[in-house]
């Protein structure tokens, strides 16, 4: 028999009974569609994670305070100081950049509305080391910093948490620690990644948090921007060095600081998207092979049904290949029904939850292959023994069958 009279025969079957198969196929189409949408929601993640990596900018690197160790027995905790900084600054040639911050949590005031919040004294080169953009007015600058000037940069959260239109809040006067900033710009929301959010910080020039907020030489992290050209990992080895020798330690002793590459958080992020996209996916894939065993449920009370029809097909001429084949078609044309309808439905899910959850999502071609292929084989799986079982009927049984 032709392979396209058989496809004819098969969905002439379906017509015949169109209620039955689009409740067969239910359980694919759900399984596809949650497939595809649980690819997109790993996958989206994958793609923030991505997205903020860049952002953060891959050669940057980042010194915070440590623990004296004495005897294995962490002993007390090591601070880092503005003399650090500027060794960093004055004695490593793979350095283009060294930012220190100091900071603590004060009580930020706009009328009415109080806030503790984490107040950073920073440099200038803030914005550009770590990736931050200004998104209202501007950074303040080195005069700013030098003449020990109250003004400040805003995180992009921060006009939604005083209730203040981000734009009208430049120019205005907040109070931190019982003195006036006039707010000079707002950095553009960036997220949060690692150990903290910046978006919800306050920034001020370095040398006003030294000498008029904090009163202290320490601060507490120190980011280092490796030049162009110079390659990371001799740069950690040449920070190391140097701090090593500013804080006079021996041959032998523990740090007393902590050397991060901010990729290892965003790593770690990475590795765990991508396990709970492969695990969603995994769940949603058994709803497809529940969909599977739908279908076989189905088929077989399909060859029940169909018996005497198997009987007469062979009295005339028809082989066990034809049967066989008949059989799978209708099972194979019943996923890859479902699996259309699937993927559609799956785009529209993902795309509604991107824009209702506000979660990002990415729908990629591989993941609707990947989801209609996976339904096509189910047909073909799960297919097969109701349709070997009616290749193997025995014609004259079958015509004797009621």
């Amino acid at each position: 028999m032709p392979f396209l009279e058989t496809i004819r025969l098969a969905l002439d079957s379906m017509r015949g009974n169109a209620f039955r198969s689009a409740l067969t196929m239910l359980g694919v189409i759900i399984g596809v569609a949650a497939v595809i949408a649980m690819l997109a929601l790993g996958r989206g993640a994958k793609a923030a994670v991505d997205a903020q990596l860049a952002t953060l900018g891959s050669d940057v690197l980042t010194v915070t305070t440590g623990m004296r160790w004495m005897g294995g027995v962490a002993r007390d905790q090591q601070t880092l100081t503005m003399k650090d900084a500027d060794a960093l600054s004055a004695d490593s040639s793979h350095i283009s950049a060294v930012v220190p911050e100091q900071s603590a949590r004060q009580q930020v005031k706009l009328g009415a509305r109080n806030l503790n919040v984490s107040v950073i004294g920073t440099l200038p080169e803030h914005a550009r080391v770590n990736g931050y953009e200004v998104e209202y007015g501007e950074m303040f600058t080195a005069a700013d910093n030098a003449a020990r000037r109250r003004v400040a940069v805003l995180g992009g959260e921060l006009p939604e948490m005083l209730q203040v239109p981000a734009a009208s809040l430049i120019g205005a006067t907040i109070t931190v620690k019982n003195m006036p900033f006039e707010v000079v710009g707002i950095y553009k929301q960036k997220g949060a990644f690692g150990y903290g959010n910046p978006d919800d910080d306050v920034y001020i020039p370095l040398d006003t948090s030294r000498f008029r907020v904090a009163g202290s030489d320490e601060v507490q992290t120190i980011s280092a921007q490796v030049a162009p050209g110079h390659d990371l990992a001799a740069a950690m080895v040449e920070i190391e060095r140097v701090l090593r020798r500013v804080h006079a330690l021996a041959p032998g002793r523990d740090n007393d600081f902590t050397l991060l590459d901010r990729r290892q958080f965003l790593a770690t992020q990475q590795e765990t998207t991508q396990i709970l996209g492969f695990l969603l996916a995994g769940i949603a894939g058994v709803s497809l092979v529940v969909g599977g065993i739908g279908i076989m449920n189905i088929m077989l009370v399909t060859v029940t049904e169909r018996t005497r029809e198997i009987g007469i097909r062979k009295a005339i001429g028809a082989t066990r290949g034809n049967i066989l084949r008949q059989f799978l078609v209708e099972s194979v044309i019943l996923c890859l029904a479902g699996g259309a309808v699937g993927v559609l439905l799956g785009i529209g899910v993902a795309s509604a939850i991107s824009r209702f959850a506000g979660w990002q999502t990415a729908i990629t071609a591989d993941s609707l292959l990947l989801a209609f292929g996976f339904s096509a084989g189910v047909g073909l799986l799960f297919g097969l023994w109701p349709a070997r079982r009616a290749a193997t009927l025995d014609p004259v049984e079958a015509l004797r069958h009621e």
